[in-house]
């Protein structure tokens, strides 16, 4: 019988078996603690997970918006090294309003992370360095992609800092391309696995 004081789980649609063989493809591994997809990208694919606060294994994970693109992973990395971070983490310090907006973004994760279950080892922590200072721009794009505009504050500026990541061509249509160039490479015999160990490895 349920304990009518604590809330009840909200309803989580299955996870698309298409949308997690897609993300094993971007993590070149197999996603664990899977929720659901919280944003896909303009091309359609996955590009932020709702990821569980306790993995199958145990083990607690406070990020619950976890990136999974390839590109949009390396964009944001590529905008980390420009020293975004710093500068956002000086001006939480002296922008009263930005603070408290920044506070409100972490209040809002830990929500959200409370509606997938109640895991006491990360009580009061959300991630990306919230709520008073900046240490992963992956977690608060994850976070912004995932709630919308006017969240996290400073998720928004991180992403309106991107480039378009999806451009030329989607993941899907890369991946489908690169596929194709390796069947057609199988008859060469030893110069086509030693491609294929290339992709796998990179």
């Amino acid at each position: 019988m349920s304990d009518p004081a604590r809330p009840s789980r909200p309803a989580v649609d299955p996870v698309d078996p298409a949308d997690l063989t897609a993300v094993e493809r971007q993590l070149g591994r197999t996603p664990r603690g899977v929720a659901e997809v919280a944003h896909r990208c303009p091309c359609g694919e996955p590009d932020v997970l709702r990821t569980e606060p306790r993995l199958p294994d145990g083990t607690p994970f406070p990020t619950t918006y976890y990136a999974t693109c390839p590109r949009l992973t390396g964009a944001i990395s590529t905008l980390e090294t420009s020293g975004v971070m710093k500068e956002m983490t000086e001006r939480l310090g002296h922008d009263s309003e930005l603070a408290a907006a920044y506070a409100r973004a972490h209040e809002h994760y830990l929500a959200q992370r409370a509606e997938l279950g109640d895991v006491p080892e990360i009580d009061g922590i959300s991630a990306g360095g919230m709520p008073t200072r900046v240490k992963c721009l992956h977690v608060l794009v994850g976070h912004s992609l995932a709630a919308g505009p006017g969240v996290n504050p400073l998720g928004d500026e991180a992403l309106a800092m991107l480039d378009e990541w999806w451009q030329p061509m989607s993941c899907a249509a890369q991946h489908a391309a690169e596929d194709t160039t390796d069947a057609a490479g199988d008859t060469t015999g030893d110069t086509a696995g030693t491609a294929a160990t290339g992709r796998a490895d990179g």
